[in-house]
């Protein structure tokens, strides 16, 4: 694990360190008790609806820590941050004041390992940094000289007595409080003695401090970095090897040819593949192409109703395969590196054995009819929603049931659909149920709601979730939803930036050409840790359902097999483009951050500028990592600005010039805080530019 300005030894205890209360009992008094430390500690981050659910981060995340800390008078204060890890070991990090007037005090720590940790604040009289500061001004203006000399020896000598720090530590104190007690020598050089680098190196591992409070704990829940890192691919196991027979009738894929799709997938660096329902397909208002009522003889129906004669959730559709046949694709993608994620819909087709065993699972109507699901003016008469009022008990028993069956096979990862359609009560249950026993499995909300109601759904436990990425296009919109997941929620919400959907195909898309996949590509794989790509994305499908947003011969209701190899062959397939993301993303740990996004300006309105930069401590490799993304979001246009950059986001001194390598085309340009740039939309919309210092030397 990474830490900045960390010690391992020498923590105070809680003990010793606790917010001091003063009672006010007495013959006057109330009894009451101050609620707040001899040194204010306020407004501890990350922490969520004062810790009524613990924050979260993932492996390797590397987590801003924040408190508000003061006290009365001119006297200097130190801030700590107290880390303890899930093994119990704690490590002490330095807190700076973030900026001066604001009494808050930040520092970064990268958390390594998966668990439960915990954090408290302490605040303290920095007694040492108090009095070089008065010292600093009164000694050179011979004011109070030996006074202060005697305050500041008595502090190194207390300091060097103090068996609780290290000997070599100790000696240089002791030594340090000799010179200033040194009548003999010039005040100058006797000031000098507090400026020795081992001196300061101790006093910074072990500040001398007077008085001191500490925070209440708060708790940071910190899963796999598959819960925050990822490439997600989604394919219908139906239609990977589907064959239309010679009398024009369909033989579905199966789960032995969809896993020849797998390599194809793992070559672009997807290494998360949702799959749709695998479940039964229920007959009952069964839909055909595109939604319709009207349904021929081996029309698939829509995987998301769920359950037949052939079983419900706990059962794969016969034409799959078996139990077998779906333990060999998980091995096969397994041995490619890509983890399977299923979809989990709590809701049932009429067939479904449900509706017969549990009938009070579902709503009936006054005429004695089952309600179906609607959205109007959508109509779902192919689903029965649940109703979680009826038997809470008996579906939150269920629902527990199912996802064990499915963990019992290999599965660590599921796609929730609609999951703000239920009771947020039902899935801080469920969640916490499973992750008791199985923390490292990891639940995407499908959830295209209210922003309160998605947010809460990341609060009680979901790891990951869908935004309204799909819907923000224009810089301005860009600007504002991007520094929102950077800012405003990363300490529960993690988005995943899935760039469309079988229910979503944007206008954008429909009508921006190549240049408007390439665009949103390009943002969702750089803007966010984990994103995601439905199939059909990666062969420009455009074509939309008239009056709809999504597209024409859905794949939910008909099989749609593809010519992968020949759009390849014929220059027409996303999938090069693709693979340069991901590899991208692999080469470069700043990608697998979400709260080091920055925004930066452009002069046009199209222009989309923004950097990921992550510290050297962090990545691993030694070395800083630093992308400049600019992004022309008009996929119908050739724009040509400047941008205007705060370089010091990303590490460079204001005035510095640096390199930009273009990791798309390969260009490389020398930059400063304010360049020209030209981006036609028609060839290369988007610079990925990777920064460099600069060499004089390059040609």
């Amino acid at each position: 694990m990474a830490k900045t300005a960390a010690n391992k030894t020498n923590l105070p205890t809680a003990s010793s360190s606790a917010p001091t209360t003063v009672s006010t009992s007495g013959e006057t008094g109330s009894g009451a008790e101050a609620s707040i430390g001899r040194i204010p500690i306020l407004d501890l981050s990350p922490q969520l609806n004062d810790n009524l659910w613990p924050a979260r981060a993932f492996v390797g995340e590397v987590v801003p820590f924040g408190a508000t800390a003061f006290r009365e008078g001119h006297d200097l204060i130190g801030v700590d941050l107290q880390l303890t890890a899930p093994d119990a070991s704690t490590t002490r990090h330095a807190m700076a004041l973030l900026a001066d007037g604001t009494d808050r005090y930040g520092t970064k720590a990268q958390l390594g390992t998966a668990g439960r940790w915990t954090y408290r604040v302490r605040a303290y009289a920095d007694d040492f940094a108090t009095w070089e500061h008065n010292a600093a001004i009164k000694i050179p203006a011979g004011i109070d000289v030996e006074l202060m000399f005697e305050i500041g020896g008595t502090l190194l000598s207390k300091a060097g007595l103090d068996k609780t720090r290290p000997l070599a530590a100790r000696r240089l104190f002791l030594a340090a409080a000799k010179t200033l007690a040194d009548r003999e020598k010039p005040a100058s050089e006797r000031f000098l003695a507090v400026a020795d680098a081992a001196l300061r190196q101790a006093i910074t591992a072990h500040p001398l401090a007077g008085l001191a409070s500490l925070s209440a704990e708060r708790t940071i829940i910190v899963e796999r970095t598959r819960a925050g890192v990822g490439s997600w691919y989604e394919f219908f196991p139906r239609s990977e090897g589907a064959v239309r027979r010679a009398d024009e009738s369909w033989q579905s894929g199966t789960f032995r040819t969809a896993a020849k799709r797998l390599p194809a997938v793992a070559a672009m660096g997807f290494d998360v593949l949702y799959l749709p329902p695998i479940h039964p397909i229920g007959q009952a208002f069964r839909k055909g192409p595109n939604n319709s009522l009207e349904v021929a003889p081996g029309d698939p129906g829509s995987p998301w109703a769920i359950g037949s004669a052939d079983g419900g959730h706990d059962a794969i559709h016969p034409d799959l395969g078996t139990v077998a046949d779906f333990t060999f694709f998980l091995k096969k993608a397994a041995s490619l590196g890509i983890e399977v994620a299923l979809d989990f819909a709590l809701q049932a087709s009429p067939d479904h054995p449900w509706v017969q065993q549990h009938p009070e699972w579902f709503t009936t109507l006054p005429d004695g009819t089952i309600a179906y699901a609607e959205n109007p003016p959508k109509k779902y008469q192919d689903i029965y929603p649940i109703n979680f009022d009826n038997d809470p008990a008996g579906i939150r028993a269920e629902a527990l049931r199912l996802l064990r069956h499915w963990i019992s096979l290999g599965v660590r990862m599921f796609r929730v659909d609609n999951p703000h359609t239920k009771p947020l009560d039902f899935w801080e249950w469920l969640i916490t149920e499973v992750n008791a026993t199985d923390p490292d499995v990891v639940f995407l909300a499908e959830a295209f709601t209210r922003p309160a109601l998605m947010q809460a759904l990341g609060k009680v436990g979901f790891q990951q979730s869908y935004t309204y990425f799909t819907w923000r296009n224009t810089k301005t919109e860009l600007e504002e939803f991007f520094d929102g997941l950077a800012t405003d929620t990363p300490d529960f919400l993690r988005p995943n930036l899935f760039v469309n959907t079988p229910d979503i195909l944007t206008e954008y898309l429909q009508f921006g050409g190549p240049a408007a996949f390439k665009i949103r590509a390009a943002l969702a794989a750089t803007a966010a840790p984990t994103w995601g790509v439905y199939a059909g994305f990666d062969l420009f499908e455009n074509v939309a359902r008239p009056g709809a947003e999504e597209s024409i011969d859905n794949e939910k209701y008909e099989y749609r097999p593809r010519d992968w190899s020949k759009a390849e062959e014929l220059g027409r397939s996303l999938a090069p483009y693709l693979t340069l993301l991901n590899r991208i993303r692999s080469e470069h740990p700043a990608l697998g951050q979400l709260r080091n996004l920055d925004i930066h300006a452009s002069d046009d309105d199209s222009i989309l500028v923004y950097s990921k930069y992550l510290e050297a401590a962090f990545t691993g490799t030694g070395q800083a990592d630093a992308l400049i993304i600019v992004a022309n979001v008009d996929p119908h246009s050739v724009r040509q600005t400047v941008v205007h950059l705060d370089v010091t986001r990303f590490g460079i001194a204001r005035g510095d010039t640096f390199d930009v390598h273009d990791l798309v085309s390969g260009a490389t340009w020398t930059w400063s805080a304010d360049n020209f740039v030209r981006l036609d939309a028609f060839t290369e919309p988007v610079h990925i530019l990777h920064v460099t210092p600069h060499d004089p030397g390059r040609a």
